[in-house]
């Protein structure tokens, strides 16, 4: 199963291969309660893009070039 950057919510698998965030980061920020929010079925855990977006973006790196003058 691929997930298309449309798609909903995927697995950490998924979110991994979309984002380029490896999985196993992915289940240490989960032991750590860190990371984005997620949903657990039973075993299975489920992150909704839209989560897993916002989490990215709340953690810029700024640089020189993004600084205003």
């Amino acid at each position: 199963m691929t997930l298309s950057p449309k798609k909903k919510a995927g697995t950490a698998y998924e979110m991994s291969r979309l984002y380029g965030i490896p999985a196993g980061t992915l289940a240490n920020l989960r032991y750590q309660k860190k990371g984005p929010k997620y949903y657990k079925n039973g075993k299975s855990v489920i992150y909704f893009t839209e989560d897993f977006e916002d989490w990215l973006r709340r953690k810029p790196v700024l640089t020189r070039d993004s600084l205003p003058e």
